[in-house]
């Protein structure tokens, strides 16, 4: 949903339906941004809810020198960084976690025999591991490889939303691919065939140390299963193993609280 400038003169002067479709339009980018900077969709879900009211509270300030969603971007940047600081989350390297990823093999998933389940679990692994890969670059190194490499923004958009020269954005991006890349190259399965950590694999060891909740999965669909697993087999870099993964939309509770968040607003 594209949204246009007299939506947005139209939610800043006070119509609340404007407002709501404004709302509604962009909620799912946010909270899929945040999650990959967050990993957890907890904490996805309440740094959506602030970005939201952020988003209400600073509409007219929108000046139309970017696009509305980079705009929204450069919003959503600037509290994500704040939010990340501001949650106690634990820390981990590279290094650590390729110790990490080289523990636990088993040759299948010994959980449970019934096929939809094993699919939701694998996807489950992948799409867990993918982000929490992410977390071993640091926040601002982060940032920059979603932007660049996930969401594909060139560098004027990036640097836009990041507020850095577009010479530094590309600087910073190159360094961040090659620290993914190389580690991919020497851990991932699914990247390099020669590696011997396969999805699969960590399932069961993943169980085992309450890295996955069967009962509680964060991230596997069930209606997007298939596609998933026939994905996994075509990804050959490291772009399209997180390109591959889903796109979530924003949890039910924000939809509710969206009613909540129109009814307060009160336009300046």
């Amino acid at each position: 949903m594209k949204i246009t400038e007299s939506t947005i003169l139209a939610a800043t002067n006070g119509d609340r339906h404007a407002l709501e479709r404004i709302i509604l339009s962009v909620q799912d980018m946010i909270y899929n941004i945040a999650l990959k900077m967050l990993w957890h969709p907890e904490d996805a879900q309440d740094a959506t809810q602030e970005i939201l009211l952020k988003v209400i509270t600073n509409l007219s300030s929108f000046e139309s020198k970017s696009t509305f969603n980079t705009w929204v971007y450069r919003l959503s940047i600037n509290t994500l960084i704040n939010f990340k600081n501001r949650i106690q989350q634990q820390k981990i390297s590279f290094e650590a976690y390729a110790i990490q990823l080289h523990q636990g093999f088993a040759d299948d998933i010994h959980y449970t025999s019934n096929e939809s389940e094993r699919k939701l679990l694998i996807i489950e692994a992948k799409v867990g591991c993918s982000n929490a890969m992410l977390q071993c670059l640091n926040a601002d190194s982060r940032l920059v490889y979603i932007l660049g490499e996930i969401l594909e923004f060139n560098s004027t958009e990036a640097s836009f939303i990041l507020d850095i020269p577009p010479s530094n954005f590309r600087k910073k991006l190159s360094r961040a691919r090659i620290k993914m890349n190389s580690f991919l190259q020497a851990n991932c399965g699914i990247i390099n065939p020669k590696n011997t950590c396969r999805c699969h694999k960590k399932v069961d060891d993943a169980i085992q140390k309450k890295r996955i909740n069967p009962q509680q999965l964060l991230f596997a669909k069930t209606n997007e299963t298939e596609q998933l697993i026939n994905s996994i087999h075509s990804i050959q870099t490291h772009i399209t193993l997180y390109q591959s993964n889903p796109e979530y939309q924003a949890p039910e509770t924000i939809l509710h609280d969206i009613k909540n968040l129109v009814t307060k607003y009160d336009p300046i």
